[in-house]
């Protein structure tokens, strides 16, 4: 027994009672079964509108939703001293005035800055010192960050009518300020910020309500005047052709669908947008980007194992799409270029886990393709990136990533080395393709994220940034581990580890699990500042690479999605019987923590294994599966068939999501502790999915612990906006964690 057994709150002695939705049956018959809903009346009948005027929220749902957060308020309110400190500490390792590398683009550098107090960037130039290197791609994976399910005030745009200089050189120009763009708004989100190629505009978009509706608009640099161009409905990205005075941007459908590229000419009304491409299949979603040559405009269609993609001269973008190869279910790829030809990362051929090809630009398809880099089976081509005279691939083998170079001219390549066990790597694209630098990031769970520029040919690294950690960090107190966990099928599922070098391992301790296992991401061994406030009240912080990621491979993904999917319930659990299993903790003493698609794995294993946790986080849970498939009309239901399994057309497949679904296998027993968090503009998972399960959950379990539902009733699937108004939600789901494991509140 844990010499410290959590403690469960009981609702009989929480000030009010805990609401009790009303129950109203529902039917609904597929393949001759009958199921009987009877929370379905959460589900608004106008959800299109609710997603762009939360307002129009049904008063009945929107009273419940209310009181849901109203109790939630009063339960947590022993831990509000708890929550302020845990938000004054995690908001304490922030450099509030923080800014990243500058990126160099011709005459200037580009970055993004923030201002001491500031929620929002500062997107910003200054003109260029030298130095190479780049500013784009984001790292492999976040763990708090989006997936296929489960991603104004225009007034003081600038900081002055000159472009927003700051401080007294003028060497630094604002030319998008986030705060300001942000004010007058509950919600506020900045999209893609692009400025042209003569760098003399900046095109951006922004979401306001959390629902991913994304309008754009186009600032003159040198003035700091607004275009007339408004551009509503979009999927928040932009594209510059080379003349700088077009761009492509993909638009959303009233099912909140990206399903199809247009084209814009600066001073033209949006209605007059010419379309582009028009995908016909509402189970794939279209997109558009740019060669890192920027010779190109990408337009790419696909779903999670499919993919399309068309090209169009960036110096000729009136051009017709020319398509590379015809999908063909089943088959990804990915199209970059260099010199006249293109390089192609491809899984053709049986290549599961990836290959490289080339081919001519003027006759890119498939029977022109050459195999520059075969596949190896268990090595996974990530990323790869041409440059004009290197090409770059990030890849992972074993868990583990690595940056590998190749130079055109003989062949002749080398991996980037790195000594940590455990760790992750992020390759930045940057703006240039006549360049020997690029740009990485660096981390593990103990270091904090580290910026390198890398020359090419001299095989140097100069570190450009290490992480500021303000009220202090020593990674000399920490200690990171890799363990390997025996699934039930003889598989071995790794475990990242984080804890104080002083934290018993005699089986006391509580411990956070974190999974996701879905759409083949992988959830990085990274350093982040947030989880210290956990670790260093006692907590051991794990994260489970379990299946339907692809931390061991594309096999890895493969093995944990469709018929399956239980296997990435049955590896969280192994992780979790093994992690008490050497002591680093003990049952009941685990509180399980996942969101979107990992928030349907909290619910699976709710369902299956209760006792074996302490709590469970459940963050915009995915967990009305079965209803979510069989409702054709929702955002990302027919992209994600080949996910899940296509319930409406095949029997088998709705028995097996029927099988696992939390919501429909919620039963008479006793949960552990649960606290679900949903957006009402969310997208993604709609907010009726969370509050069905805990409706069903606090109706049907046999016991008095805690059931909490907090909605967010101004964001979406990412919670609340702002980097300081994030933590409040980061607070509240610690808080719970720490409340339900015996530990402190004062």
């Amino acid at each position: 027994m844990p010499s410290n057994p959590p403690m469960r709150p009981k609702q009989s002695t929480q000030p009010i009672a805990p609401p009790i939705a009303r129950r109203r049956p529902k039917e609904d018959t597929h393949h001759g079964i009958t199921r009987v809903d009877p929370y379905a009346w959460l589900r608004a009948d106008n959800w299109q509108e609710v997603m762009r005027d939360p307002s129009v929220l049904d008063p009945e749902i929107r009273a419940y939703l209310e009181a849901e957060n109203a109790y939630l308020e009063a339960v947590m309110a022993p831990t509000k001293a708890l929550q302020q400190r845990l938000f004054e500490e995690m908001k304490g390792r922030i450099k509030e005035d923080d800014s990243t590398v500058p990126a160099p683009d011709g005459p200037w550098a580009y970055y993004t800055s923030f201002v001491a107090g500031g929620e929002y960037p500062l997107i910003c130039r200054r003109p260029r010192e030298g130095g190479g290197g780049g500013l784009g791609a984001a790292e492999e994976a976040s763990a708090g960050g989006g997936d296929g399910r489960r991603e104004r005030a225009v007034e003081g745009v600038g900081q002055s009518e000159s472009g927003g200089n700051r401080g007294g050189d003028g060497a630094e120009v604002v030319l998008l300020d986030g705060n300001a763009l942000a004010e007058g708004h509950a919600y506020f989100s900045l999209g893609a910020a692009r400025h042209s190629p003569d760098h003399r505009l900046i095109a951006y978009a922004t979401d306001t309500k959390g629902s991913e509706y994304y309008t754009i608009r186009i600032k003159d640099i040198e003035t700091g005047a607004l275009l007339d161009d408004e551009i509503p409905d979009t999927a928040g990205g932009i594209v510059w052709a080379l003349d700088s005075r077009t761009l492509f941007y993909a638009r959303i459908d009233d099912n909140h669908r990206p399903y199809a590229v247009f084209r814009h000419v600066l001073g033209t009304p949006a209605s007059d947008d010419a379309l582009v491409y028009e995908e016909a299949d509402p189970g794939f979603f279209v997109g558009v980007g740019h060669t890192q040559s920027h010779r190109f405009i990408v337009i790419s269609s696909n779903d999670h194992e499919t993919s399309e993609v068309r090209l169009i001269p960036a110096e000729a973008p009136a051009s017709t799409p020319r398509l590379v190869a015809a999908r063909e279910r089943g088959h990804e790829y990915a199209v970059e270029h260099a010199d006249e030809r293109l390089i192609i990362r491809t899984n053709s051929d049986g290549a599961e886990d990836f290959r490289i090809v080339e081919a001519p630009t003027l006759a890119p398809e498939p029977q022109n393709w050459r195999e520059i880099e075969p596949h190896r089976p268990g090595r996974l081509i990530l990323d790869v990136t041409a440059y004009k005279h290197h090409m770059v691939r990030l890849e992972r083998e074993e868990g583990l990533p690595r940056i590998v170079v190749r130079r055109w001219s003989d062949g002749a390549e080398h991996a980037i080395a790195f000594e940590e066990a455990a760790y992750s790597l992020g390759l930045q694209g940057g703006y240039e393709h006549d360049t020997t630098t690029i740009r990485f990031t660096y981390s593990s769970m103990t270091t904090p994220a580290q910026v390198f520029d890398y020359d090419m040919e001299d095989r140097t690294r100069t570190l450009r940034k290490t992480q500021e950690v303000p009220s202090g960090h020593d990674p000399a107190d920490y200690e990171t581990a890799r363990i390997m966990a025996p699934a039930k099928d003889g598989e071995t599922v790794p475990i990242s580890l984080l804890y104080r070098k002083d934290t018993p391992r005699d089986g006391s301790a509580p411990l956070l699990l974190y999974g996701y296992g879905a759409y083949g991401i992988a959830i990085p061994a990274a350093f982040s500042t947030n989880r210290l406030s956990l670790v260093d009240r006692g907590f051991i912080y794990a994260i489970a690479h379990i299946r339907g990621g692809k931390e061991k491979g594309y096999r890895w993904y493969r093995e944990g999605k469709r018929e399956k999917k239980p296997n990435t319930f049955h590896d969280f659990i192994a992780a979790a019987e093994h992690l008490i299993a050497e002591r680093y903790t003990a049952r009941g003493r685990i509180i399980a923590q996942g969101g979107s698609a990992g928030g349907m794995l909290m619910g699976a294993v709710a369902n299956m294994a209760p006792a074996l946790f302490g709590g469970i986080i459940a963050e915009v849970p995915f967990v009305d599966v079965l209803t979510t498939m069989l409702d054709d009309t929702l955002p990302l239901t027919p992209m994600e068939w080949p996910e899940w399994g296509n319930p409406i057309t095949s029997k088998d497949d709705y028995e097996l999501i029927a099988s696992y679904s939390p919501y429909d296998n919620v039963r008479p027993e006793a949960y552990p502790p649960i606290i679900a968090l949903a957006g009402l503009a969310d997208p993604r998972v709609t907010y009726w999915e969370p509050a069905k399960w805990v409706a069903r959950l606090r109706a049907e379990k046999t016991d008095d612990n805690l059931i909490l539902l907090r909605t967010n009733m101004e964001a979406g699937h990412g919670g609340a906006s702002g980097r300081f108004r994030r933590l409040e939600e980061v607070a509240l789901t610690y808080a719970f964690a720490i409340m339900v494991s015996g530990g402190e509140l004062a």
